[in-house]
């Protein structure tokens, strides 16, 4: 049976994470309000700042090594690529947080345009289907180290309706099903920091 969720404390030097935090950084200026599914912003639901970095960026090769191995080792899914070409550099301050949601679900995928058993034909909806991808992992990557900051913490919920927590050490990579419920608890103090994105796959089968 695989795990909902995995980690790997990757033992990255300190002072390597610290240049990938300090390499980043340089996206600050591009912050903005973060969004919800759908591009709509409710802070009742997320209220964080953050910014896209391109896959061309060298830490990608980095993360998708740990993708690889993590999906060899646990998941085995048929995966293609990282969501949209980028990766989020995320940052939570006081007060900041993100309530219990799923990074995909079958809402979040493409929705026939004409009316299944209708008695239409649906040939164009079947070749949108039949091309999809849609999001299968999600990884977080710790850039902070546990002492910045207070609360924060990357929780997820079980299939029988329990919850465990990620480990806050910095560098460690946490990789999970994208339809695993998850929630990121206000921040009570400090910032926290973590590169998040989303591995997409051929519309599950």
């Amino acid at each position: 049976m695989a795990n909902l969720a995995t980690w790997y404390m990757t033992n990255m030097p300190s002072e390597i994470v610290d240049i990938l935090a300090k390499d980043v950084q340089k996206f600050d200026k591009e912050s903005q309000e973060s969004l919800i599914q759908g591009n709509v912003k409710d802070k009742s639901i997320r209220n964080s700042k953050n910014s896209w970095i391109s896959t061309d960026n060298w830490i990608s090769g980095w993360l998708w090594y740990y993708i690889s191995k993590t999906n060899r080792e646990n998941f085995c899914y048929d995966l293609t690529d990282i969501d949209g070409g980028s990766v989020q550099y995320t940052q939570y301050g006081p007060g900041q947080f993100y309530n219990w949601h799923s990074d995909a679900d079958l809402d979040s995928f493409y929705q026939p345009q004409l009316r299944v058993g209708g008695n239409t034909n649906m040939r164009e909806d079947q070749t949108i289907l039949q091309g999809e991808y849609v999001r299968k992992l999600s990884f977080v990557l710790q850039l902070s180290d546990p002492t910045d900051y207070r609360g924060g913490e990357l929780q997820f919920m079980d299939n029988r309706g329990g919850t465990f927590f990620a480990p806050k050490q910095k560098g460690t990579i946490i990789l999970f099903d994208s339809r695993v419920k998850h929630r990121v608890r206000k921040v009570r103090e400090g910032l926290r920091r973590s590169l998040v994105g989303w591995v997409v796959g051929p519309r599950w089968k």
